[in-house]
């Protein structure tokens, strides 16, 4: 039994979700996201609340349990509240910046980094060494955030490149003489 799959998903107020078409879809204050449903899940509709159930007993069925109930989820949350990731960048002339659809990045490299912004993110750099992505699609923030941290790792003798607000560089000591 899956403990994550038992719970059931509240709906708030101003939030409709269609399941039909073989797909899901929810509309919020914040847009519409769909995702397409799995075979082996039921879902139902309740009174502002959503069940996920395995549609059957097998392995496949209650593997995917869990799993579906938490992207859905996802789905109401991106629509009502929405999803962001901040980026943080140490090391001496690195620098991002926006200029309108493009994130430009200075990491050290003979040429800056540009970066086409994804469709339904946005970007703001309200310093020069903090990126901060927002939107409603959890995937795709994470995703455009992964690909902006790959450009300069943090490596761990300085501790210099692009990390995720909170996270601990494992930091090791130095040649000694």
């Amino acid at each position: 039994m899956s403990r994550t799959g038992k719970k059931a998903i509240t709906v708030p107020a101003g939030v409709t979700a269609d399941i039909g078409g073989g797909q899901i879809s929810v509309k919020g204050p914040k847009g519409t996201l769909t995702m397409p449903t799995s075979d082996d899940i039921s879902y139902e509709m309740g009174d502002g609340v959503l069940v996920v159930k395995p549609a059957n007993d097998t392995k496949r069925a209650r593997a995917f349990w869990g799993m579906q109930r938490t992207l859905v989820q996802n789905l109401v949350t991106g629509v009502t509240e929405g999803f962001s990731k901040k980026l943080l960048i140490s090391g001496v002339g690195y620098r991002a910046s926006t200029q309108g659809k493009k994130l430009k990045l200075q990491l050290g490299y003979s040429h800056d980094v540009d970066l086409d912004i994804p469709e339904g993110l946005e970007v703001k750099t309200p310093d020069q060494t903090t990126v901060e992505i927002s939107g409603n699609d959890k995937q795709a923030v994470g995703q455009f955030a992964a690909e902006i941290r790959r450009w300069r790792k943090p490596e761990p003798y300085k501790g210099k490149g692009i990390k995720y607000d909170g996270e601990f560089i494992f930091r090791k000591e130095g040649k000694k003489k």
